[in-house]
């Protein structure tokens, strides 16, 4: 096992270390968060940062680099209080990874991909119409980690579509159907593969099985 201490990580070149303390902490969701500017700009970049904050009120959170350079989804969210989040399916990875090139302000990379702009329900910004788990958020809040500068975005989910195969009786949404897949790192894409549902765990008891019966030793 190979080991590293603090002091050997300070000294790893900028770029080896970024890969090694971006995939230790393990699979991530892979999304493209959809936005758009007042005057009607709309902008496309893949994030490996979107995580669960709460079920009631429902929201969902996602992590922001600092703000020293342009960023894009930032102004916009900010200036309309508005984004989407779509899922990355197998068949879209490729083409979701080349939004995180540097494109100005005023090329959409709806426009430099095969990805195309939908809307819904009066939301005004942008859907994914390939992606089978769309999500639109309201911002709410920011908070800045004083430790790097990077900023952790509060939203309020008010529009879910999932791809009606996907989503069970109790409402559990079975991802691995669609090919959603996960990234590890920067630049890593993985397709997760449910192995079990287990229920509700109690002391002294073996949880079953949700999707395949009684739990087997």
């Amino acid at each position: 096992m190979k080991y590293f201490t603090k002091a050997d990580l300070e000294h790893l070149p900028s770029r080896q270390r970024s890969h090694l303390i971006n995939s230790i902490s393990g699979y991530k969701s892979a999304h493209l968060i959809g936005s758009s500017s007042l005057s009607g700009s709309t902008n496309l970049a893949v994030f490996n940062s979107v995580f669960h904050l709460g079920s009631s009120p429902a929201l969902l959170g996602f992590i922001l680099r600092p703000l020293t350079v342009e960023r894009h989804t930032y102004d916009n969210l900010k200036a309309t209080s508005s984004y989407t989040l779509n899922a990355i399916t197998k068949e879209m990875y490729r083409e979701a990874h080349h939004t995180s090139a540097k494109y100005p302000v005023n090329i959409s990379e709806f426009s430099i991909t095969s990805f195309e702009e939908t809307y819904k329900d009066g939301f005004s910004t942008p859907y994914v119409k390939q992606s089978p788990v769309q999500i639109g958020c309201r911002y709410v809040n920011e908070y800045t980690i004083k430790e790097n500068g990077c900023i952790m975005v509060v939203g309020a989910v008010e529009h879910i579509y999932v791809a009606s195969e996907l989503l069970h009786q109790d409402h559990w949404v079975h991802l691995d159907r669609a090919n959603i897949m996960s990234i590890i790192g920067l630049d890593g894409y993985a397709l997760p593969k449910i192995l079990d549902r287990l229920e509700y765990a109690r002391p002294n008891q073996k949880s079953k099985s949700l999707l395949n019966g009684p739990q087997k030793d």
